[in-house]
């Protein structure tokens, strides 16, 4: 992704390839590495290629200068690694091994590089030798030096968990829904009825492919419904609308209701949204408006990657890379006090943020149960799924879900309906259709909103819903405040009405006390029943009619 502008990034990076370049020019003897002088040249461009995030241009520039010197270690090895950055890990290995084979002027780096692909098939203890044989090197990069450490926790972590599955079924969800290009970022509504998620597949054969960066097709945003009898998720189909471009479209989170899909956009065609920022869009009539900016102070100059929002629609949680946080990319919370104003974004802090990145945010509808995506030293491999839980004010340590959830491989986003019973996750893993692909979670025997995963007889949540219009003229009343109070008289919910009157929440089986209130109309009491479904989620709706 650019998340620089482009003055900014052309001249770091000339700055940083002739510093390097001249690192590469000559061997430990002083004399030029290179065959021919025309190389010199092309080593510059083909750098600042690659640090621009043009992977494909990088390489054939590299594959240029191969032509002239085919043991060249250093060219091998940036060969190698932009190879690495476009998924290519087959090819990526063989010239690894080319530049370590040379045995002359190897970048100790490429021990790193070499020493990812060996984690990601699960061969841990010879990426483990390559992470140390790149530690002993006397000279190597300082910042490589930092990744390696991580990495080594990984690999121990990656064989302490596989040592200790946990006791779920993962199921790759097939080719209704996965495709041989990139699939990923699961979002399902509450009651679990649509799933919306992000492809790289082609639409149509003349299909463009971001050929500045990474060579692949653009993301586009994709839905499917649920079968009313099997629960299955039917054949998926490009999401109805004006919502795909011409550049990057990503879903990032669906309200529990099904009634806003927050989006990530990076289209040069759209200036509001170049660098990376979050949009929202809205279900009116059963047609998808137009995406918008969501705004600040979600929005900032910096990059913002995704959104989701709590069961109530007060809460917003988003990762962003703005300025005065933990590590790269870091989560945070606002509240949204009324249609119009918004608390001040806090930082969820050290205990859930790391130096690291921090992302795929996704809150279970319990409200209090958040699931995120991080790299650090936690991880059995790149990105892995996290859980912390809010409780007493602050937000819990984070848990690492495991093996077979987690894997040496990259996860992205997790999702879940109200009732627990099954999550839905992206991966690359082995054994895909694909590059990354759309995997369902059986969670009958883990309780995953649970501490120590077991099950209790009152595990999972009901949804109650519905629409308040006023009692003369029949429209939705938006601002209408729902409260819900259990037995002792305890508030344990509270929402807004939308514009439209609709609202939505998610509770524990139970009787509650409801009460429907609104400045200038007759207050409405009553008792409800919430029950637990056992074969998909209880949803009781709930309509009224406010008289003044």
């Amino acid at each position: 992704m650019l998340r620089y502008l482009f003055i900014f990034l052309f001249f770091s990076l000339n700055i940083f390839s002739q510093t390097e370049e001249n690192t590469d020019k000559k061997d430990k003897k002083g004399k030029s590495v290179f065959k021919d002088a025309g190389d010199i040249a092309k080593m510059g461009l083909a750098k600042q290629k690659m640090y621009a995030g043009q992977y494909l241009g990088a390489i054939n520039s590299y594959r240029e200068i191969e032509q002239h010197d085919p043991a060249n270690a250093s060219v091998l090895h940036y060969i190698g690694y932009c190879y690495f950055k476009i998924g290519k890990i087959d090819k990526a290995k063989e010239y690894f091994l080319k530049a370590i084979s040379t045995n002359n002027n190897v970048k100790p780096e490429s021990h790193v590089e070499l020493g990812k692909i060996y984690q990601i098939e699960e061969n841990f203890d010879k990426a483990i030798e390559e992470f140390n044989i790149f530690k002993a090197a006397p000279s190597k990069d300082e910042d490589s030096n930092e990744d390696a450490d991580v990495l080594l926790s990984q690999c121990q972590n990656a064989k302490k968990y596989m040592a200790a599955p946990i006791d779920v079924a993962v199921a790759n969800m097939g080719p209704d829904i996965n495709s041989p290009y990139d699939d990923k970022n699961p979002c399902i509504t509450a009651d679990g009825s649509k799933l919306v998620f992000t492809s790289r597949r082609p639409k149509n054969t003349d299909s463009p492919v971001d050929a500045e960066g990474d060579g692949k097709y653009f993301e586009d945003i994709y839905i499917c419904g649920a079968d009313s009898l099997t629960k299955n998720f039917g054949k998926a189909s490009e999401l109805p609308g004006s919502i795909n471009t011409k550049g990057h479209d990503a879903c990032t989170g669906i309200s529990p209701d099904g009634k806003q899909i927050f989006i990530y956009k990076n289209d040069a065609a759209d200036k509001r949204s170049i660098g990376g920022e979050v949009y929202v869009t809205k279900i009116n009539q059963g047609k998808w408006r137009t995406p918008e900016p969501i705004g600040k102070p979600i929005s900032s100059m910096n990059w913002e990657g995704g959104a989701c929002v709590s069961p109530d629609g007060k809460r917003y949680f988003f990762f962003s890379e703005r300025k005065g946080g933990i590590g790269r990319s870091d989560i945070y919370v606002v509240v949204k006090k009324n249609k119009t104003e918004w608390e001040k974004p806090e930082n969820l802090g050290v205990g859930v943020n790391t130096p690291f990145d921090e992302g795929a945010v996704f809150l279970a509808p319990d409200g209090k149960t958040l699931f995120f995506c991080s790299n650090g030293p936690a991880s059995m491999g790149s990105y892995d799924i996290f859980k912390t839980v809010y409780a007493d004010g602050k937000w819990s340590a984070p848990v690492n879900l495991g093996y077979p959830i987690n894997t040496s491989a990259k996860e992205g986003q997790i999702t879940l309906s109200a009732d627990a019973k099954f999550a839905y996750i992206s991966s690359d893993r082995k054994g895909g259709s694909g590059e990354s692909d759309l995997y369902k979670i059986d969670l009958k025997d883990y309780a995953i909103l649970e501490a120590d995963g077991k099950k209790v007889a009152n595990n999972g949540l009901s949804i109650l819903k519905g629409t308040i219009r006023d009692g003369s003229e029949g429209y939705g009343l938006g601002e209408v405040e729902i409260i819900v109070s259990d037995a002792s008289g305890t508030q344990v919910a509270s929402t807004l009405t939308s514009e439209l009157g609709e609202y939505f929440l998610t509770l524990k089986a139970g009787m509650y006390k409801l009460t429907v209130r609104k400045k200038g109309f007759q207050e409405i009491n009553e008792d409800i029943e919430m029950k637990l479904g056992q074969k998909e989620a209880f949803s009781l709706e709930k309509g009224y009619l406010l008289k003044k």
